[in-house]
Formats: structure tokens, C-alpha cells, sequence
């Protein structure tokens, strides 16, 4: 009999890896994990901002970052300006940086959705490589053919699933996105 409990971990995986993507994607309200990820390049290598900072959201329209080292604030600050995905103008006062997040315009929405749907696009490819590996496994197992017919629905359905799915946090996602 073919285990398919590997495979549903692998699926899961991919659609809690494409959740926290959402997470990232900007909506109009401020959101830490807007941030969390951008590179600064501290003590001369380039770590995560939510490894040099702490980020906090300080209303629905700002981003309140605190450097642990306010040494680093005019570098943390360059890095936020620099990135022109988030297209965000941060201001310090010398020991913390204030990021007001504007109004989201009808052109920005529609271009921030078309982003997430590329990351839908990448979560299904990584869906499929995973029900592919799958069935590989099913050939070189030791089956009869109707076991392996039945490992193969049964990975079929699986994937049905998590593409629903998958579909579903993106509809929900941008209709957050589109909302005024």
C-alpha cells in the first residue's frame, strides 16, 4: 500500500509557505510583515529588518520600526526608501523610524493583485512537483495496478483539494486588496 501522508506534508507545506506570502502582500493597512523580510546591510552583511528592529503597527496607516542599535537607524531607513515594490517614504527622529502607509490608488491595487496572482501561479507549480515526485514513488513501488490507479486518485483529489484551497485565500486576499 502507498503512504501518502509524505505527500500531504509536502502539500501543506506549500500552502502554508503561500499563506505567509499573503501575509506579506500589502493591503492598504499597515502590516509588520510588510517589512519583516526587506534587507538591510548591518555590521557588513544584509539580515532580515526583523532581525535588526522591532516592527509594529502604530494605527491602520503606520509603521513604527525600532532599531535595536540606533546606529543602524539612517541604514535602516535607506533600505525601506530604496524599495520601490513598497514604494514607502520613512521618517526617524534618531531613534525611531515612523513609515506612513498611503492610500492604496485603483491602479496599485490592481498591480499588487496581479503580484499575488503570480504567487498563486508558483504555489500550483510547486502543488504539481509534489503530486509528480508522488507518482514516481507509485511506479516504483511494489504495487499491483489497481493499488496504483487508487494512489493516484488518491493524490489527484489531494491536489484538487489544496488548489481549491489555495484559490480560496487568494479570492480572499483580493477582495481585501480591492477594498476600499
Amino acid at each position: 500500500m502507498f503512504n501518502s501522508n509524505g505527500v500531504k506534508t509536502k502539500m501543506t507545506a506549500v500552502v502554508d509557505r503561500f499563506k505567509e506570502e499573503m501575509k506579506k502582500v500589502r493591503t492598504g493597512r499597515a502590516h509588520p510583515d510588510m517589512l519583516a523580510n526587506l534587507k538591510v546591510e548591518v555590521y557588513g552583511q544584509f539580515s532580515p529588518l526583523n532581525q535588526v528592529s522591532n516592527i509594529t503597527a502604530q494605527g491602520a496607516t503606520m509603521l513604527l520600526v525600532t532599531p535595536y542599535d540606533v546606529a543602524n537607524i539612517q541604514k535602516i531607513s535607506a533600505a525601506i526608501r530604496a524599495d520601490q515594490t513598497l514604494g514607502l517614504n520613512p521618517a526617524d527622529d534618531g531613534r525611531v523610524i515612523r513609515v506612513p502607509i498611503p492610500p492604496l490608488t485603483e491602479d496599485t491595487r490592481r498591480e499588487i493583485v496581479k503580484n499575488a496572482s503570480s504567487k498563486v501561479e508558483e504555489a500550483k507549480i510547486a502543488l504539481r512537483k509534489a503530486r509528480d515526485d508522488a507518482r514516481k514513488d507509485i511506479k516504483a513501488a511494489e504495487l499491483n495496478e489497481d493499488a496504483k490507479k487508487r494512489a493516484e486518485k488518491e493524490i489527484d483529489d489531494m491536489i484538487k483539494d489544496f488548489n481549491t484551497e489555495i484559490d480560496k485565500l487568494f479570492a480572499d486576499k483580493e477582495a481585501e486588496i480591492m477594498k476600499i
